[in-house]
């Protein structure tokens, strides 16, 4: 099956409140976990690249390639849209739709807002015009992962609802959620999550959602959130699986059981979390729309 745009998986889970789970690529074992997990429970998915690290995964076209070699090599035949997470630049973000991705967020939540919104709406332009899907940040969600270091500034309504002029496709509204990991209970803003779902009619979208307990989760989807964004757990996962690895008593120096152990807490966290995301199967249904 050949990669969709991150609107196609998105626009039905709004509608019908459930959430795309997007989990980020730090490796070749990172995404044949995903699609094999995708696979096998018949559930949508969105993979992603972070702009941060592109450069160490080998470069937009390499991994557009690679995602598509594997998709066929794995026999996918679920959904999968292949996603630019945080593109730092206008240029980033071109190179990563001319490469093939389907989808791409221009990240201008540290410039002003009228800067934002006017380079996002040339962002637009050029993604439809390549049938890519655009999502957009306003506010700044904190933390600090894969060298993103930002304070949280909250998200405002009018901020919102100027970024939703562009045409952008998903919004990314900065509510108290932060990148990394969290330092108490996560402090969400469902108000005005509720007022800028209202207001936008965008489907919104979860960065910084790993930690983030379930209860809350389960309430922004109601609210409105169709996509959601775990990197931090699934690396905590398997770094706590891989060193437990290590430390267990071996007879010779074979890596495999150690990355299958590595790739194992993968796919259970994953799966897990589609299932709390309410998408787990629903790549049949999206199938019979379509």
């Amino acid at each position: 099956m050949a990669l969709v745009s991150a609107t196609s998986l998105v626009a039905p889970a709004l509608a019908d409140r459930y959430a795309i789970g997007h989990f980020n690529i730090n490796g070749a074992d990172w995404l044949e976990t995903y699609l094999k997990v995708a696979q096998t429970t018949k559930t949508p998915i969105i993979v992603a690249t972070s702009d941060r690290i592109i450069d160490f995964l080998g470069g937009f076209d390499y991994m557009a390639r690679y995602v598509r070699f594997m998709m066929q090599a794995l026999s996918v035949t679920v959904p999968v849209a292949l996603h630019l997470d945080h593109g730092l630049s206008v240029d980033h973000v071109y190179q990563a739709i001319d490469a093939g991705y389907t989808s791409v967020m221009f990240d201008g939540s540290k410039l002003p807002i009228g800067e934002n919104v006017a380079l996002t709406k040339e962002v637009v332009a050029y993604a439809h015009a390549h049938h890519v899907s655009v999502e957009a940040e306003v506010g700044s969600v904190g933390g600090n992962e894969n060298g993103l270091v930002n304070g949280i500034r909250y998200a405002s309504v009018a901020d919102a609802v100027e970024m939703a002029s562009t045409g952008i496709d998903a919004l990314a509204a900065a509510l108290g959620s932060v990148h990394g990991d969290y330092v108490g209970r996560p402090n969400l803003n469902f108000e005005r999550m509720a007022e800028i779902a209202a207001a936008t009619k965008l489907p919104l979208v979860l960065h910084g959602a790993s930690g983030i307990l379930d209860d809350q989760i389960q309430q922004a989807i109601q609210l409105g959130t169709a996509k959601i964004n775990i990197n931090t757990e699934v690396n905590t996962v398997w770094t706590s699986a891989v060193t437990k690895a290590l430390q267990a008593k071996r007879s010779n120096h074979d890596p495999q059981p150690i990355l299958t152990a590595g790739k194992q807490a993968i796919a259970y966290l994953v799966e897990a979390k589609m299932k709390a995301f309410h998408v787990l199967g629903k790549s049949t249904r999206l199938s019979s729309m379509s």
